[in-house]
């Protein structure tokens, strides 16, 4: 009797397999929302102008930043599960209030660059469709808003994860304009790279900084603490993050293919995503272009989530503030103001009547690609720092790849400089 009960035990028990999956799904969730808040609309206004001006050619980039991307990531995740404290909070505690300072300026800057950007993609989505943008980005804000007052950790993220999903619609967008396989291999993939092109090794340095920027540091840290992933939890959270990864790349990859397939063969200009929607519907038809429309709402709503999200959990953790999403309005009142007041701020400078919105955008993407290696020093110091992650230090080719990249963006920074002060306006 004993023996069968035992098997009867062991007939219930449920197969590895079906453990893991159970157990990735529980961990998944900071990789694939930031990676995914990674194609905001600043990402898309990128990778559209690209298809447009250059055809194929920037598809081979961004299948080359999926493993950057990742790497940098990945020391976020692996800062976040050892430690169990957000990036700012590391700062401070080894480095002091000073280097924190620096760190959280440099990030407050850029995060309210890109939620203006955010909310000017949420401007453009509204003319897609024919709808005034003023109250269209007002009840946006107001969305923003009324979810993180009435959700906890969990419900916060399901929320993110149906933005993500809105994302999606860019790939069928992108099979509704009949891209040739053959020009994305050999023109794109495999083809010449116009390198002395000056206009082109701008676009180059805006699509590094449109698809690694510095407020995802910040969010996939914290969001793996709130989470309360532990060590044991590390290697699910890294395929989250590498599947994330190749998502998003290939969401920037579907725009480009999508904007080159059409507008760059009619040699029509892009001059930001929602223009790139409403000239691609006489071409490939009104679905490709209410598609592309959805999903730009997607992912502006999503990128206005995550970089707020991140701006209040970096003080809250420089300051020790009471900073959880698992926590009401009342216990954590400064976290959740600074949460309203970026979104308020960002909302309330894109209703500015007659503001250069496009060139902000622009020149946004460019700058968060400047000041990334800023923000990347910090993290390969905590990564190296065996004072703060113990044994679980960089390997080597970390912090190969990670410098690496800092010093193509630092070099495509000065030569850009000095190429608009030498040329101003010039080719």
């Amino acid at each position: 009797m004993a023996s069968l009960g035992a098997r009867r035990s062991l007939s219930v028990e449920k197969p590895a397999w079906k453990l893991w999956l159970f157990r990735l799904l529980a961990v998944a969730g900071p990789g694939i929302v930031v990676t995914f808040a990674d194609t905001e609309a600043g990402s898309i206004t990128t990778a559209a102008t690209s298809g447009a001006q250059y055809g194929f050619s920037l598809v081979l980039l961004q299948l080359l930043l999926i493993v950057p991307l990742f790497v940098v990531q990945e020391m976020t995740v692996r800062l976040g599960t050892s430690t169990g404290k957000g990036h700012a909070r590391l700062i401070r505690e080894h480095y002091g209030i000073g280097w924190a300072w620096v760190s959280l300026g440099t990030m407050l800057v850029t995060n309210i660059a890109a939620l203006v950007t955010e909310f000017a993609g949420i401007a453009g989505a509204a003319a897609i469709f024919g709808l005034p943008p003023a109250p269209f980005i007002i009840m946006a804000a107001i969305a923003l808003t009324v979810v993180i007052l009435t959700a906890s950790y969990k419900r916060a993220e399901y929320f993110a994860f149906a933005l993500c999903a809105m994302e999606l619609l860019f790939i069928p967008a992108a099979i509704a304009a009949k891209p040739n396989l053959h020009s994305i291999i050999f023109h794109g993939i495999l083809g010449a790279q116009p390198l002395g092109d000056q206009h082109y090794l701008l676009l180059i340095a805006s699509n590094i900084g449109a698809v690694i920027m510095p407020w995802m540091i910040f969010y996939q840290q914290s969001a793996t603490v709130d989470k309360g992933l532990q060590p044991r939890d590390l290697p699910f959270a890294r395929i989250d993050t590498a599947f994330g990864s190749i998502a998003t790349q290939l969401i920037m990859i579907a725009v480009i293919v999508m904007t080159a397939a059409t507008l760059f063969v009619h040699h029509i200009p892009v001059s930001d995503a929602a223009h790139a929607a409403l000239s691609l519907e006489p071409l490939v038809g009104k679905f490709a272009g209410v598609t592309f429309g959805a999903a730009l709402i997607g992912a502006s709503m999503l990128g206005a989530f995550v970089v707020s999200l991140a701006t209040a959990w970096a003080f809250g953790e420089a300051f020790e503030w009471r900073c959880s999403l698992n926590d009401s309005c009342l216990k954590a009142k400064r976290f959740y103001a600074l949460y309203i007041g970026s979104v308020a701020l960002a909302a309330g400078i894109v209703l500015i009547p007659n503001l250069p919105l496009v060139n902000m955008t622009n020149d946004i993407e460019a700058f968060n690609g400047f000041v990334l290696p800023i923000v990347l020093g910090f993290l390969l110091v905590l990564v190296n720092d065996k004072r703060v992650i113990g044994e679980r230090r960089n390997g080597l080719l970390g912090n190969i790849i990670a410098i690496g990249l800092s010093v193509v963006i630092v070099a495509l920074g000065i030569w850009m400089a000095l190429a608009t002060f030498i040329h101003p306006g010039g080719s």
